[in-house]
């Protein structure tokens, strides 16, 4: 596919939403609406070694007006100018649990709905947590929980974490990571 022309339809404080004309792989002409995201990253905090046989981390369940209620998520957030994701990843974690990581490791990026927008969420996992200094944002509503590994499975069994880089993050870490 090849952009054409772009026209800015919307500029906002976290999206900008663009009309993409585009051609299309046959040829074609059509136009695309486009949701531009700067980015963000994503953390699943243990308290202690990822790798040990029931490890515990920290869930964040937060208001979210478009899910109308409170939803279970790993820490994240959008990625500032000029801000590397891993620079994002240890400031929303600080932000939102009072907790700064001694190890950062990254897992993976994804695209959260490529459909409709260009946002990407890169993953990390962080050990080695020290009590740093939560900053939250004004319209941050949320509290913090303790979770052992093996509730958090259950949790995601039961259909209980719907958020999708939440699920991404932790489901990875399973696959990848812990006891491997």
């Amino acid at each position: 596919m090849t952009l054409v022309s772009a026209e800015r339809a919307y500029t906002g404080r976290v999206v900008n939403l663009d009309v993409d004309t585009v051609r299309f792989p046959d040829n074609s002409i059509g136009r695309l609406e486009m949701l531009r995201h700067p980015g963000a990253s994503a953390v699943v905090p243990f308290l202690g070694d990822p790798r040990s046989p029931n490890p515990e981390i920290l869930l964040i369940r937060q208001f979210r007006h478009a899910a109308d209620r409170f939803i279970w998520e790993i820490p994240a957030g959008r990625i500032d100018a000029g801000e590397s994701p891993e620079v994002c990843a240890r400031r929303e974690l600080e932000e939102e649990t009072g907790m700064a990581a001694e190890v950062l490791e990254p897992l993976t990026s994804i695209y959260t709905t490529p459909g409709f927008t260009d946002e990407v969420i890169h993953l990390f996992m962080a050990h080695g947590l020290e009590k740093g200094q939560h900053r939250r944002e004004a319209d941050e509503f949320l509290e913090l929980h303790t979770r052992c590994w093996s509730e958090v499975m259950d949790l995601v069994r039961r259909g209980e974490i719907e958020d999708g880089k939440t699920l991404s993050a932790l489901l990875f870490v399973q696959c990848f990571m812990i006891n491997h």
